[in-house]
């Protein structure tokens, strides 16, 4: 069954996948006018800000909650297992690549929020729902295609949002800790009940308060590394820019090998075109579509081109990743290189804390495409109620097997979000040419205040 599991995996995020979500993403940024480019300083500025917008808007929740919610399921084991599989497998200059890709993501990031917002509705417990269920139904006009991206985004949730995490958050607890699974388990359970069985205000609050906290823990162990060691990085990143483009990062059929795990381990780790964070961006309070993407898109950044930097330069730097050291050990022995045994504990630590607020955010992710299927608030608490059990089970089960199944879903997830954004980009176009022009007079409304 893996061996079989394996060549599905293989095949759905082949080539042909991977050029369909990195093309989406050029063509969007060409379409868009490189909207993730010019705009990222405001973006930067509106997604840690609360303004007064955030309170008159309809919505369920602030920006910045719904940014720090996208986060938490963003920024999980990818950042730091994902991002050594990719240097291990195809070297120093795939981190290069995870780069461009997140460049490119960031517009599809962008357009999925902006439609996201412009076809969410109220669900019957009077929160917001939207996604690429809703845009693909009521945008596209093919609900087919919204229907099956909802049985695939409520099975994949599951796999990479429950089980996974919640094995690898038992496995660094037993590892660096000594602790059982079953104990990591009966706690995770405990307190994932009492957060996500209060819906999606009770998520925001958490996410908003532990999202930053285990960012900058993770960020300050890898800059201190950095700073400790500054003879080291002009020539770690002159070795991933060369490696990036060496003949097998360039060759290999229709994506190298370099490139191809670059991208893949990139759409893993900021899932930039899956479809799953429009759902979490529907929530928030906003009154433009085009102000929550540009807060949206902030996410790719912040995922990718500054968390993985840290876990990809420090890699590098090690120079561990041809030792045969695999996945998450590599991260924890680099750190380990040159802090010694608390960089390991400091990489535990985060796994642990990436894993668990992963659980958080695809839980409400789940639970929006289910409830697009069967639209019964008794539906909602059978899916809540059933992901808590499903925690327990994943912290004290061998989950290999689920890994392939999550991979495979979260394939099946992007290719009708991606038709979506395709067939929809001129609806993007159209919100983006209007909130920027809004924006624009915004910002001269501001400057005359400040003069008068």
């Amino acid at each position: 069954m893996i061996e079989f599991l394996e060549k599905v995996s293989g095949f759905v995020w082949g080539p042909p996948l991977l050029v369909l979500i990195v093309g989406t993403g050029i063509y969007l940024t060409l379409r868009l006018g490189f909207v993730q480019i010019f705009a990222l300083p405001t973006a930067l500025i509106n997604a840690f800000s609360r303004k007064k917008q955030d309170k008159l808007s309809e919505g369920d929740i602030s920006h910045y909650e719904a940014l720090t919610t996208q986060m938490s399921a963003t920024i999980g084991t990818g950042n730091i297992v994902g991002v050594a599989t990719a240097v291990i497998a195809g070297g120093p200059g795939a981190v290069f690549w995870m780069w461009i890709m997140a460049v490119f993501g960031m517009a599809t990031k962008y357009a999925e929020a902006v439609l996201a917002v412009k076809y969410r509705v109220k669900d019957a417990r009077g929160e917001m729902a939207g996604g690429p269920m809703y845009y693909l139904e009521r945008g596209l006009n093919a609900k087919w295609l919204a229907i099956l991206f909802a049985i695939f985004g409520s099975i994949a949730a599951f796999g990479i949002g429950n089980m996974v995490q919640t094995n690898a958050v038992a496995a660094a607890a037993e590892n660096s800790f000594s602790i059982p699974g079953w104990v990591t388990g009966i706690i995770l359970t405990i307190i994932t009940a009492i957060v996500i069985l209060g819906g999606i205000k009770s998520i925001g609050r958490v996410t908003a308060f532990f999202v930053p906290i285990m960012a900058v823990f993770y960020l300050a162990g890898g800059l201190i590394i950095m700073i400790l060691n500054f003879d080291l990085v002009p020539t770690t990143v002159s070795t991933i820019l060369t490696d990036a483009f060496t003949a097998e990062a360039v060759g290999g059929g229709i994506l190298g090998t370099v490139i191809r795990y670059g991208v893949a381990r990139g759409i893993f780790s900021n899932e930039a075109g899956l479809g799953s964070a429009p759902i979490a961006a529907a929530a928030a309070k906003t009154d433009y579509p085009g102000r929550q993407g540009l807060v949206s898109m902030t996410q790719v950044f912040i995922d990718t081109i500054i968390v993985c930097s840290i876990t990809g330069i420090t890699i590098v730097m090690a120079d561990l990743h041809q030792t045969g050291i695999a996945g998450g050990a590599l991260t924890g022995e680099s750190f380990g290189t040159f802090l010694g045994t608390p960089g390991i504990y400091i990489v535990s630590i985060a796994t642990i804390l990436f894993a668990y607020s992963t659980l958080i955010g695809w839980s409400y992710y789940g639970e929006k495409c289910f409830n697009y299927l069967f639209k019964s608030p008794k539906a909602v608490s059978i899916y809540r109620f059933v992901w808590v059990a499903v925690v327990f089970v994943g912290a004290v089960t061998v989950i290999d097997i689920v890994w392939l199944f999550a991979d495979i879903f979260n394939a099946l997830m992007a290719i009708p979000n991606l038709i979506g954004l395709l067939g929809l980009s001129g609806v993007v176009a159209y919100e983006t040419k209007r909130f920027l022009k809004v924006a624009k007079e915004e910002k001269e409304a501001e400057k005359r205040a400040k003069a008068s």
